[in-house]
């Protein structure tokens, strides 16, 4: 067995007896700690002894078993762990051969959890199995997050060449969709987003939801549609609830639905009340109870977030100004408080002043707003993903404002420094 690759910061999350710099966030090369001159919160680089560049996972996707969180990095890669070509790759930070870490969020000791040759996939973490799941071409792995154990789980059958995206509550099931071959025909000749996107959605191409059994390895082919279906996420408590969206131009989509992977049951939950609304980058609360959305009616004009409930349909909605809509937002473990990851002029919400990590507060029927990191050095090219750490104390995000990308948490808590 490989042997484990570690690293040690010297950087802690708790408070420092050390009065630390105050300084603009971004621009140059940053500190390891040093409080935002202009929000006056800590921030702590969490991958600062790593070369290369860091990725915390998308927003959606559970990244933490414990008080470790689980990444991507692509450098610092060891000589022998890689063919010639792929090392050399590596050594440039090549993200088509980053590797899985985890850092543990108290001592911020660093491991390297794979070594792998090939080009790999996959932000799955199971708290139940403690266990990272990726994917290298038809076969699945999964590594041991304490002991960085890897074994191959499934490997696809020639007729069904998918990828995994989710795993159940209970670690039981992977899940994901599947595509047609006149799908990759169209991602292949038209690779960017802005070519191949209207293309997809229009061609209608049948995909397919699939469950995967990880004990008794019984590949399931649970629901199809002329769709595209996207963005397949498991219930963050119910082990048959499976969320997928109807993936397209939001304002022509009725996108956010979900499936019980045992009954087959499908529900809409929520439906478009007038044109131009658009609801999406939908995630599940804590508690299983609440699905979340970004919500706007009509889009680009006024801003919410948006919840329902999973059993009864009841929705609710928060109220949030143009300056303070955010790619992505996230919730806390109460789901009692929020946060945002901003978004640039050039985004959907137009803002001219809203490049900020923010912490929202639900008030009555609307967010009362906090800015956290001054995000105007980052390029909104990389999106940066909030998560709220396991201890809801820090707010963990991914940027690129030193010029290359790390993975930073900012505390919640205002510094008194």
């Amino acid at each position: 067995m490989k042997r484990l690759f570690l690293l040690t910061s010297v950087v802690v999350l708790t408070s420092s007896l050390i009065a630390q710099p105050v300084l603009k966030t971004g621009g140059q090369k940053m500190p390891e700690v040093w409080i935002d001159k202009d929000t006056h919160h800590k921030i702590v680089k969490l991958t600062a002894a790593l070369k290369g560049n860091s990725t915390s996972f998308y927003f959606h996707n559970n990244c933490f078993v414990g008080n470790d969180m689980v990444f991507y990095n692509s450098g610092n890669q060891k000589a022998g762990e890689a063919t010639d070509m792929n090392r050399d790759i590596a050594d440039r930070g090549n993200p088509r051969n980053r590797q899985l870490y985890k850092i543990d969020l108290t001592t911020k000791k660093l491991t390297q959890l794979t070594h792998e040759a090939s080009e790999m996939n996959g932000e799955i973490v199971s708290v139940k199995n403690r266990k990272a799941y990726y994917q290298i071409k038809d076969s699945v792995f999964a590594v041991d997050i304490a002991t960085a154990k890897r074994e191959l789980v499934y490997v696809f059958p020639e007729d069904f060449k998918a990828s995994v995206t989710t795993i159940n509550a209970d670690g039981t099931l992977l899940a994901g969709s599947r595509g047609t071959d006149e799908e990759r025909t169209i991602y292949k000749n038209h690779p960017e987003k802005k070519d191949f996107f209207e293309l997809i959605f229009e061609a209608k191409l049948p995909k397919t939801l699939f469950t995967v059994n990880i004990k008794t390895k019984q590949l399931n082919k649970i629901f199809t549609d002329s769709a595209w279906l996207n963005h397949v996420q498991f219930s963050s408590t119910d082990p048959e609830l499976l969320m997928f969206c109807h993936e397209g131009p939001w304002h022509k989509v009725n996108r956010i639905w979900t499936i019980n992977v045992n009954t087959k049951k499908v529900q809409l939950i929520h439906k478009r009340s007038m044109d131009m609304e658009i609801a999406g980058h939908e995630w599940f609360g804590a508690s299983g109870k609440t699905i979340w959305y970004d919500l706007q009616l009509p889009k680009g004009q006024t801003f919410f977030v948006g919840g329902t409930d999973v059993n009864t349909l009841k929705e609710k909605k928060f109220e949030l100004q143009r300056n303070e809509w955010s790619v992505h937002y996230t919730s806390n473990k109460s789901e009692t408080l929020f946060a945002g990851d901003g978004g640039d002029p050039g985004a959907v919400a137009k803002a001219p002043d809203g490049q900020w990590i923010y912490l929202f507060t639900p008030q009555g029927d609307k967010f009362v707003s906090e800015k956290l990191v001054n995000m105007k050095q980052h390029n909104y090219k990389l999106e940066p993903n909030v998560h709220f750490s396991p201890d809801g104390k820090w707010i963990i995000f991914r940027a690129n404002f030193e010029g290359q990308s790390n993975a930073y948490a900012v505390e919640v808590q205002k510094s008194n420094e």
